[in-house]
């Protein structure tokens, strides 16, 4: 069963969906609130601040790619579900880059779903408690990471991450030289490994490339292990070697 005070924003215009969202979550005993077009879910989350978000791409008035997007100009840490009727690989990603977690394509399974929101809730709550036995600030070379903050400078300009490619930076951060598969970042940083959902990681992975390196073909912070994954530099040997 949920934790108190775990709340879900549902937003779907397919009533009948809503609907069995609605009481299946709410049998799982979080507090439920429902919308049906982009306009309701701003103000609804501006109201009962959820501490989960469903969002489904097409909706009417504003859709979910700009729902996604204002919600993220203020809060890069609620987590954030899309769904999506449609196969096509633009949308996905796109609703990633604004800042959605994760990403489920419909039709779906309600106990699948209701996985994955285990698993986001999961996230936030090991997260915090990292987060408490971090040190103030982790640096190495020109990047900083600061995780009572969840803040991320490079070069002393302040970067603008997911909450995903945070949380995937400060692990790597954490663990320096360790070489992570994708199943092994998809159960750490989302909370579940499924086939088929490496796209998932790679995807965020170029994207955190994007913000902090100056030349991702060629990164000195995320590296890439062949025939493995991915892995952060060697903090301690580089500075060793310094």
């Amino acid at each position: 069963m949920s934790q108190p005070n775990q709340s879900i924003l549902v937003v779907e215009d397919n009533k009948d969906l809503l609907n069995l969202l609605h009481i299946n979550l709410s049998d799982q005993g979080y507090e439920v609130h429902t919308a049906m077009d982009g306009q309701a879910a701003l103000e609804l989350y501006e109201s009962v601040s959820p501490t989960l978000i469903i969002l489904d791409i097409m909706l009417p008035k504003l859709d979910g790619l700009e729902v996604c997007k204002q919600i993220r100009k203020k809060d890069r840490i609620v987590p954030i579900l899309m769904l999506t009727a449609k196969a096509e690989e633009i949308d996905k990603v796109l609703g990633l880059e604004l800042g959605a977690d994760d990403y489920m394509t419909k039709p779906f399974s309600i106990r699948e779903l209701l996985a994955r929101v285990k698993a986001m809730f999961r996230r936030v709550e090991a997260s915090s408690e990292v987060n408490e036995k971090l040190p103030e600030v982790l640096k190495y070379k020109n990047l900083e990471v600061y995780p009572g903050l969840r803040k991320v400078v490079l070069s002393g300009q302040t970067l603008e991450l997911t909450s995903k490619e945070y949380d995937l930076l400060l692990l790597f951060f954490s663990n320096p030289g360790k070489a992570f598969s994708r199943e092994e970042l998809l159960n750490e940083v989302w909370g579940y490994s499924y086939d088929g959902y490496n796209h998932t990681v790679n995807s965020h992975i170029n994207r955190l490339r994007s913000k902090i390196e100056n030349d991702p073909s060629n990164p000195e912070y995320v590296k890439t292990v062949w025939g493995v994954g991915y892995r952060f530099s060697e903090i301690e040997e580089e500075e060793t070697h310094a």
